[in-house]
């Protein structure tokens, strides 16, 4: 049985990818950069689809390649930061498309293997579909959207699979290196947070293996806000 993790190269995908690993899990990686994912898939020993998550009908082959699985984490998401008035439709379909509908894609098509086998399914949202932060409308609405899946998904699929929901503040990774390549920025930003640093892939892979887990059989249609106080410690 294997864990399916969709953008595994990303900071919070390789993290709990390895995370898993290192408990003695079988993982199955997704991400769209070839060389990168197959490199990771080396490395953890593991299988892997090289897939675009924007592209039609792109679980076909996930599906076919992974086998039997008992766990989906989708750690796929985008930063848009941007002014409404400078904003444009297609930026919201775009991260709609990227944070939502891709997710509701591969659930869709896991649906059954994850029922059969009393699975777990994972997505992410981010601190700001709950906090106000200035020009974050579009990635804001749309993870806010991915809340709003976990719970009605939660309650749609009890009591065989259960959905939660880890909602990150900033971390290192690919997509924020252009906001923290800037030593001062990164510093600011670091000292909004209670905990006064930028989060890591390592501080979401333990609450992310454990919601896959066995352990958390009793843990279902919860966002939980992993994000240094952010979210609650002004």
């Amino acid at each position: 049985m294997k864990k399916l993790i969709i953008g595994a190269t990303g900071s919070i995908g390789s993290a709990l990818s390895r995370k898993l690993v290192s408990q003695g899990k079988q993982v199955h990686l997704v991400g769209r950069n070839e060389s990168e994912t197959s490199a990771l898939a080396k490395e953890l020993n593991s299988t892997f689809t090289v897939a675009d998550v924007l592209t039609e009908n792109y679980s076909d082959q996930i599906i076919s390649d992974a086998g039997d699985i008992d766990g989906l984490a989708f750690c796929v998401g985008s930063i848009d930061l941007k002014p409404i008035r400078l904003s444009k439709k297609s930026d919201y379909m775009q991260s709609f498309n990227l944070n939502l509908i891709s997710a509701t894609e591969i659930i869709r098509a896991c649906h059954e293997k994850l029922k059969s086998n009393k699975g777990s399914i994972i997505l992410f949202s981010t601190v700001a579909a709950k906090r106000g932060f200035l020009n974050h409308s579009i990635i804001s609405s749309a993870k806010a959207a991915v809340e709003g899946l976990t719970v009605a998904l939660a309650a749609e699929f009890a009591p065989n699979i259960r959905v939660n929901c880890i909602a990150p503040s900033l971390s290192e990774s690919k997509i924020a290196a252009p906001m923290l390549k800037n030593e001062k920025m990164a510093e600011s930003i670091a000292k909004m947070h209670a905990l006064k640093r930028i989060g890591k892939g390592d501080d979401f892979s333990s609450l992310a293996s454990f919601l896959l887990s066995e352990e958390s059989s009793w843990v279902t249609g919860q966002i939980f806000g992993v994000d240094g106080g952010r979210s609650s410690v002004a």
